[in-house]
């Protein structure tokens, strides 16, 4: 089996802790200087962007660990542990903001400068939209979902950030100052949705999901071409675990042909897959078409 060799993930990484401490400074300045609880509810999201940036180095590291001994099959789904773990953060990050948010609805205070808060804080969100579209293209192209839910996450949070700044604008217009509590209420209650979706998604995996059915159907067509070569296939398991693919099948050929003839076309089944689904390992097992017991598990 293939270790992981290519670091570029990490890099990714890094480049969001660098923006979640950016924007958490800015956010946080921006809330000092207004008093607003809806920039604060915002700056709170940051401080877990940053939590989860950092638990996320901690896992794609450990996913990119090679197999051992202990782990013959390699690391990869300590990746679904980083997303639980956001989740989790941006869940309790919700709770936090919901009890001060309803606090403020009781006892509304004055908010200051707002012109400079918004300001701040658009700048803020510029930054993490940037950060998203270069995270959401990296998961993509490294197959991490690790990266995948930290910019979707990002992007969760410019839409979170954009819908403070239309509230606290129209606070300025109106002098509606509950507005300001509400508008940190409905962003808990947003962020409580992205959080629950990540600890779905995640959980998911880790009950070892099959690869989805388009995939599946590549896998299926290069195992159809040796039909005419008296070559069908039985028991096709596939799981995905992160970035990594587990193909399993039972390849049945005829009898009476010889042991070097049955592996080089395993060797050539594999190397077709491995090369259509990138990141994958395959098991085949070889069975004779003329034993009846060959079909025993037959699943199709």
């Amino acid at each position: 089996m293939k270790a992981i060799s290519n670091n570029s993930p990490v890099k990714y990484v890094w480049i969001s802790i660098a923006a979640s401490i950016a924007t958490i400074m800015l956010k946080g300045g921006a809330y000092y200087i207004t008093g607003s609880v809806g920039l604060l509810s915002d700056a709170l999201e940051s401080l877990i962007n940053l939590a989860a940036a950092v638990t996320a180095l901690v896992m794609i590291t450990i996913a990119m660990s090679p197999p051992d001994k202990d782990h013959p099959f390699g690391h990869s789904k300590a990746e679904y542990f980083s997303s639980v773990i956001e989740g989790t953060l941006i869940l309790v990050a919700a709770v936090a903001i919901g009890v001060t948010s309803i606090e403020k609805v009781l006892n509304p205070g004055e908010l200051k400068a707002l012109g400079a808060g918004l300001i701040i804080s658009a700048s803020a969100s510029v930054i993490n939209l940037f950060t998203a579209l270069v995270l959401l293209r990296a998961g993509k192209k490294y197959k991490s979902i690790t990266l995948e839910a930290d910019a979707h996450h990002l992007l969760t949070d410019v839409w979170t950030t954009a819908g403070v700044i239309a509230g606290l604008l129209l606070v300025k217009l109106t002098g509606w100052i509950i507005l300001d509590p509400v508008i940190a209420i409905l962003v808990a209650l947003n962020i409580v949705f992205t959080g629950v979706k990540l600890i779905r998604r995640s959980v998911s995996g880790l009950m070892d999901e099959a690869l989805p059915e388009d995939d599946l159907k590549k896998v299926k067509s290069i195992l159809n071409c040796y039909e005419e070569q008296c070559i069908t296939y039985h028991s096709l398991y596939t799981r995905r675990a992160a970035s990594k693919n587990f193909i399993f099948l039972h390849l049945l050929m005829p009898g009476n042909w010889h042991i070097n003839r049955g592996h080089e076309i395993t060797k050539e089944i594999e190397l077709k897959i491995e090369r259509t689904l990138p990141d994958s390992d395959v098991f085949i097992h070889i069975e004779p078409l003329n034993d009846p017991d060959s079909f025993d598990d037959y699943l199709e």
